[in-house]
């Protein structure tokens, strides 16, 4: 681990190979897990302001599980989350003809509808954030569902930290991941 400002990084942010293969996956990450994504509260905030703009690029069973269970739920460990379709999916993830998932967020941003791209989590993912009182943890999170990301970016020499480039950006800023950038380049001379 190493710190930048408030937060302390993982190593493996900068040493591990990273790119999502939608094609091996199918988008696996929105649907698997026991848990909704976690949302901070001002996604949750949008998504009950958006969520009329949103709606129509959902899928009925999203809308559904959305109707009756809200545009975010409060989880039992008092986290924020999106609302899962019968405990599994993500209520905002959408499938296509191929069965494959996408978030209904994002295609409502890709047309237009709404400014944001999807919650901050999902943009981020494989790399998870979590805050404590003094601190922000910025760690990867290994998932074997994800294995073909991982193999995918070994390929093409991706860094897990630059595929999530634009997510680091919009959650720590522009000079935070300048700084993420100066390391990993100093890291790179010494091996």
């Amino acid at each position: 681990m190493f710190q930048l400002g408030n937060t302390l990084v993982s190593e493996e942010l900068l040493e591990a190979h990273f790119a999502c293969d939608l094609s091996q996956c199918k988008g696996a990450c929105c649907v698997e897990g026991e848990a909704g994504a976690p949302l901070e509260q001002t996604e949750v905030d949008r998504l009950a302001k958006d969520y009329e703009a949103i709606a129509p690029f959902l899928d009925p069973a999203g809308r559904n599980a959305i109707a009756a269970q809200g545009t975010s739920i409060v989880a039992k460990d008092k986290s924020l989350e999106t609302p899962l379709v019968e405990g599994k999916a993500c209520a905002y993830a959408t499938f296509d003809e191929r069965g494959w998932a996408h978030c209904g967020i994002e295609q409502a941003h890709q047309a237009g509808a709404v400014d944001w791209k999807k919650p901050i989590s999902c943009h981020l993912y494989p790399v998870r954030v979590k805050e404590y009182s003094v601190f922000t943890a910025v760690n990867y999170h290994r998932w074997q569902i994800c294995s073909s990301g991982c193999a995918n970016g070994a390929q093409k020499q991706m860094p897990l930290y630059r595929f999530v480039a634009e997510a680091l950006r919009q959650k720590f800023g522009s000079d935070w991941y300048a700084e993420l950038e100066r390391v990993a380049s100093e890291q790179n001379k010494k091996q």
